[in-house]
C-alpha cells in the first residue's frame, strides 16, 4: 500500500513539470521491427516532379529496409497519370536527373516501372516513345488489380 501511495505521489509531482514543457507526453518510442518479404504496388498518378520524387524515395527506402533481396521483395510502380510525360524519351534532357534516378532503381531487379498504355496514348505516346526501363501494360488499373490478386499490397 505504501509503495502504491509513493508511486502515485511521484507521478503527481512529475505531471505538472511535463505539462509545462513542450513535450507533455514525452517523446516517441522506436519499435524494433524488421521488415522482409514484401510485395508492393504503388498506384502512381502525379503531376509534379516533387510528387514523383516522393514516390521514388518511398519505394527506394522500402526496398532498403526489406533487405533489397530480389527473391523476397518486389515493388511495382504503376504509372498512369501526369508523370507519364517525364518518362518520354523526347523529354529526357528536361528530366534527365529524375529519369537517371528512376532507371537506377530498376538495376537490382526489385523495383519495376509499369506504364498504362491507354494513359500513354492519351498523352500522345507509343511504347517506342518511352524509356526502355519501363514496361507497358494494357491498362494501369487492371494491372494494379491483377498484382493485388498476386499478393501485392496496395500503396498510393
Amino acid at each position: 500500500m505504501i509503495k502504491r501511495i509513493l508511486l502515485i505521489a511521484a507521478l503527481a509531482f512529475s505531471l505538472p513539470a511535463l505539462a509545462a514543457s513542450n513535450a507533455p507526453w514525452g517523446s516517441a518510442k522506436v519499435l524494433p521491427i524488421e521488415y522482409a518479404k514484401q510485395k508492393v504496388v504503388y498506384d502512381t498518378a502525379v503531376n509534379s516532379v516533387a510528387a514523383l520524387t516522393s514516390v521514388l524515395d518511398r519505394a527506394s527506402y522500402l526496398s532498403q529496409i526489406n533487405g533489397a533481396d530480389p527473391f523476397d521483395n518486389k515493388i511495382m510502380i504503376v504509372l498512369h497519370g501526369g508523370e507519364i510525360d517525364y518518362f518520354a524519351i523526347r523529354n529526357y534532357p528536361k528530366y534527365k536527373a529524375l529519369m537517371d534516378r528512376a532507371q537506377s532503381l530498376t538495376v537490382g531487379g526489385i523495383i519495376e516501372f509499369r506504364m498504362c498504355r491507354i494513359a500513354a496514348e492519351g498523352h500522345g505516346y507509343q511504347p517506342q516513345d518511352i524509356h526502355g526501363f519501363v514496361k507497358m501494360v494494357p491498362m494501369g488499373d487492371a494491372e494494379i488489380v491483377r498484382l493485388q490478386h498476386e499478393g501485392f499490397s496496395y500503396m498510393r
